[in-house]
């Protein structure tokens, strides 16, 4: 493999009962470039991105993350080594704190075990105490990158809308990812949210984590993306560079010309 191939994907494959979701896609991603995958709805772009971080079982072919296989390991398995992810339907947990959320995404990289955490509450070590007080500070850096250090301690659920993505994005980075999967983190948010989304794509970027996104809002997409993966039917139709991509004449007829 490659010393620049970051994710490496053979054959990826996903079958529900008959329904090809996924088929056959090979793909090479390269650390730190900007990856949008786009695709009309139900070309099998989210079930792609499940296949990645474990949430589902891939029905064939093989996934490699730094040149380590991660098919086949449960979702914690595949956090652990540097992938996170956001999802297309919010998922933060509305009645806790905006840090609060981060701070749940912090605990998965944790150098403390779940026995260690418990004995050291219960103990009110030196070493527990200092732990809490760094991964407060880390939560509380994340989401001033984000912009929302000043809603710290405001329910989740009393966030504007654009406010809840942004705070999940922070709270899956909070794990420390090195390959961050963003699932249409653009939908329902308005051209001036939209606007700063880029924005932080960029910022993510240069923070050194590599991005990848499902999205439809093609502005956000030429505008970020290093380079561009078309799914249609479960395959992958073409690849390339933005301005490739919309010259493409099977991706104009399968996608871009009925947008």
């Amino acid at each position: 493999m490659p010393e620049n191939v970051f994710l490496k994907i053979e054959g990826l494959s996903k079958y529900f009962e008959g329904v090809r979701a996924v088929d056959g896609i090979n793909l090479s991603l390269k650390k730190g470039e900007v990856t949008s995958l786009i695709g009309p709805n139900g070309a099998g772009k989210t079930t792609f991105f499940n296949c990645i971080t474990g949430m589902v079982a891939p029905s064939a072919g093989d996934i490699y993350f730094q040149k380590k296989m991660i098919s086949g390991l449960k979702p914690f398995q595949i956090t652990a080594r540097g992938v996170a992810r956001t999802f297309q339907n919010i998922r933060l947990f509305s009645e806790m704190t905006v840090l609060e959320n981060v701070l749940v995404g912090r605990y998965t990289k944790s150098a403390f075990s779940i026995k260690q955490t418990f004995m050291g509450a219960l103990r009110q070590g030196k070493k527990f105490k200092q732990g809490e007080t760094e991964t407060r500070e880390v939560a509380m850096d994340l989401l001033a990158f984000v912009g929302l250090s000043a809603q710290s301690e405001r329910p989740a659920r009393h966030l504007a809308y654009g406010d809840q993505r942004r705070l999940e994005i922070a709270r899956a980075m909070a794990s420390d990812p090195q390959l961050l999967l963003l699932d249409e983190p653009a939908a329902g948010m308005n051209p001036r949210e939209t606007h700063a989304l880029m924005d932080l794509v960029g910022k993510i970027q240069k923070r050194g984590i590599t991005p990848f996104l499902i999205e439809h809002n093609m502005q956000l997409v030429m505008g970020v993306s290093d380079q561009i993966v078309v799914l249609d039917h479960g395959t992958k139709i073409a690849q390339g560079s933005p301005k490739e991509i919309q010259k493409d004449k099977a991706v104009i007829a399968a996608y871009l010309g009925g947008a």
